[in-house]
This record gives structure tokens, sequence and C-alpha cells, in this order.
């Protein structure tokens, strides 16, 4: 073999490797979190309800991870969402009691980096559609805490005069805002039609977006009371009302996942799709359900916090995978950061990054969940499988891997886990 020959064998072999490295290199991912407010573990097809038609859900469930114990940072809307934003504890900055209110003051502090602030610091381009709530005062809105772009309204679908006045709160003063940006476009808007608007305005959004790496946070008003379909909608399911806001809510994420195969985007983006906590259950044909699970929102109990979630990303995230270990909405930035390759280390996140764990297939490592109450009270901790509740009437004990319903309170025969999970509360509140 002559010199020059092994010469033109070597360039091509080292042609091909770099031709094969090149190839290998993919575009940062995009990222889509669809956050459904009040919707329950049992009010989707492929968790439980027997009735409730939700095919685009069942399917992005077989053709990603579904997850079986997704627990959110809290049981009412604020501190929740506070928590996936940040991917820390609301108690850190003072959103851990209750919800915001339109006379409110206070918001998310600027001082919090939210996925939004961490994603657009890398060259993201962000937007928020749909339901905000962690503050509407000048400083706290969405485009303060690093979305490019805002439609939606600032708190719940129930702090409106006129939807007030339909639920019997004759003297109820403020007024619901639409909004883009920062601007006011109409009060008390009706909200027959706020799923399909929002639904169309992101597709919209991310047509434009399309060319460059993008995270869209879509907050859906439904199904938080008062419930509404659109005209499209109304009267198609065999649960009711409520029925009808969750099949319009499917119907919105399949619109998503058809434009983005239809613009190439599929094997790029990661989506995630979940609920801010457990469902409202007093209000008789208009509430959702918790499926197996105790209670429901504004409780500590795993009805309150346990809602559905499903991960979608063809190109991003293994397929047809049932994820059994715990996972909370604490830990979704930093795993959002570990698949883009973002440093999250000085952010102090109480979240863990699972991307490897996920791609891998492999347990997480295992932390302590810890839960408030509405009232902002640190009253439960979990670690493993073991779930503690520290409340007025006495302690209570429940092991969630084979008791979910948490109808066994094993505190009167575990003395030491009980002694385990105290030192664990009594830790953390230092």
């Amino acid at each position: 073999m002559s010199f020059s020959f092994f010469k033109s064998i070597l360039f091509v072999i080292l042609s091909s490797c770099l031709f094969l490295s090149s190839c290998t290199k993919t575009k940062k991912p995009n990222v889509i979190v669809i956050f459904t407010d009040d919707m329950g573990y049992g009010d989707v097809g492929c968790y439980g309800h027997p009735t409730i038609n939700t095919p685009a859900l069942d399917q992005l469930a077989v053709q990603g991870i579904k997850l079986t114990q997704f627990c959110v940072a809290a049981s009412v809307c604020t501190p929740s969402r506070a928590g996936l934003l940040t991917g820390r504890y609301p108690v850190r900055y003072g959103l851990e009691r209750g919800v915001i209110h339109p006379d409110s003051h206070h918001g998310l502090p600027s001082e919090e980096v939210t996925i939004a602030e961490l994603l657009k610091q890398d060259g993201y381009t962000t937007a928020c559609i749909g339901k905000w709530h962690l503050g509407h005062r000048d400083g706290l809105l969405p485009t303060d805490q690093g979305f490019d772009y805002f439609y939606g309204i600032p708190f719940s679908n129930d702090m409106s005069r006129r939807e007030q006045q339909l639920l019997g709160w004759k003297s109820y003063q403020y007024q619901l805002p639409l909004m883009e940006q920062k601007d006011t476009l109409l009060l008390d808007p009706e909200q027959e039609y706020f799923t399909r608007d929002f639904t169309e305005k992101a597709l919209r959004w991310l047509f434009q977006n399309k060319d460059k790496p993008f995270f869209l946070y879509l907050a859906h008003p439904m199904p938080h009371v008062p419930v509404y379909a659109s005209h499209a909608f109304q009267g198609k399911s065999k649960r009711g009302s409520y029925g009808d806001a969750i099949e319009e809510l499917d119907w919105s994420v399949g619109k998503i996942i058809v434009a983005l195969k239809e613009m190439g985007l599929d094997q790029n983006t990661l989506v995630i799709f979940s609920s801010d906590n457990g469902p409202w259950l007093y209000y008789k044909e208009q509430s959702g359900s918790a499926g197996l699970l105790r209670d429901g929102k504004g409780t500590t109990y795993e009805g309150g916090f346990r809602v559905p979630c499903v991960l979608w990303g063809p190109g991003v995230i293994p397929s047809q995978r049932v994820e059994q270990d715990f996972v909370s909405a604490l830990d979704l930035l930093p795993t959002i950061a570990g698949f883009i390759g973002l440093d999250t280390k000085s952010l102090n996140l109480d979240g863990r990054d699972l991307s490897r764990a996920l791609i891998n297939a492999t347990a997480p490592l295992e932390q302590p969940f810890y839960y408030y109450s509405k009232k902002g009270v640190l009253e439960g901790v979990r670690s493993g499988d073991f779930k503690l509740l520290k409340k007025e009437s006495g302690i209570e004990l429940y092991n969630l891997a084979v008791d979910p319903s948490e109808k066994y309170n094993l505190a009167g025969e575990d003395s030491l886990t009980v002694h385990e999970l105290l030192n664990l509360l009594s830790n953390f509140q230092e």
C-alpha cells in the first residue's frame, strides 16, 4: 500500500467522522408546557375516566412517557404555578399561602428565575398564553418574568364580576381583564371560547416563531369553575359540561401536535401536559374527579397534589413508557435545563434534573417532597413510598405504594417511620 493511498483512505475516514459528527448535532429542543386548571387525576381517559374521550392525550401517553406519581407544588393555583416555573418551593419567596386576588399587590418576585428567563438567556423566544395568576401589578406580569409575549388573563376565570353574578355573588366588584402584553383588550370577556381562542393564538405564535428555539407556556383556564366549552363541544360528552371542557382541552392538545408535525418540529420539541392541582369537588356536574385518590383541590391528600402528567417528544425522550417513580413539578425546570444543557447550580433549586433518568429509563435519585396546605402551613412530607401528614387531628402515615387512596393510617403501627418523617419536617422547616 502506497503512502499516498493510505493518506486518501485516512482522509475519507476523517471526512466521514466529521460528517457523522455534524449530523448527530441537533438543534436545541423546543419546549411546550400545557397546563390546565383544576383537572383531576381521574379526568383523562388514559388515567381511567370511563366516559370522557381524550384521544389526543391518550395517544401522547402511548407515544411518550406517562407519569403515574406526578405531584405539583401546591393544591391551589398561585403557589402551584410558581413552583412549576421556578423549580423552588413557593415558601422560599412568600407565595405559599392562598392565591392572588384582584386586590392583591404581591406576586412572583422579580428576583426569582423562571423557565422563561432561563431559556431566554439561551436564545429562546418565549410566550405565555392563557392564565397567569402570579401577580398583575406593574413589574409582576409575564413580560416582566422572561416572557416575550403574553396573551391571556392575569388571574382566575371566576374572579370576574360577570361570572360572580352568575354564581350568585351580587356584590362582586372586580372585572377580569383579557390582556395582550400589558394592555387590556376587554373586561369580563365571555368564556365559552377561551380554550379555542387561546389554542388559536398559540398556533399563530408557533408558526411565527418556528424557525428559532421557543418556549411556549399554554396555561388554559379550564376546567376551573365556572366551566365552559365552545358551542362545537357543548353537549358532546357523556360527562356533562365538565366533560365537554375536558374534551375541548384534548382537542387543543391534538391541534398543537398536528401543527408541530406540519411544521416539521415534532422531532425536536418536548411537550409536557399537566394540571396545576387536583379537582374542585364541590360544584356537582362542574366538578372533576381525582380517580382513586383521596380528596381534591385545597387539601394535602393525594387528590389535591397528584395530577395527570404526560411527556411527549419523539426525538427527545423515549416512547411507550409508564414512569411509576415519584416526580414533581419542581423537577420540570431543572429537567428542561438538562435536556438543553444549561447549568442551574446557582439557582438553589428544590427540583431534580431527571433528563438522564427519563432518557435511560433509570430510577431518579430520591429526595423528600414537602406538602404545604392552602394556608401555607407545612403539613406533610413524602420519602420513598411513605407519606406523613401532621394535622390538627393527629399524625397520619400512609404507604402510597400499596394505599394510593390513603385509606389506612399506619401511624400507630410504625413509630420508627413516623419519627424519621417528623424529623424531616422539622429540619426542612428550619
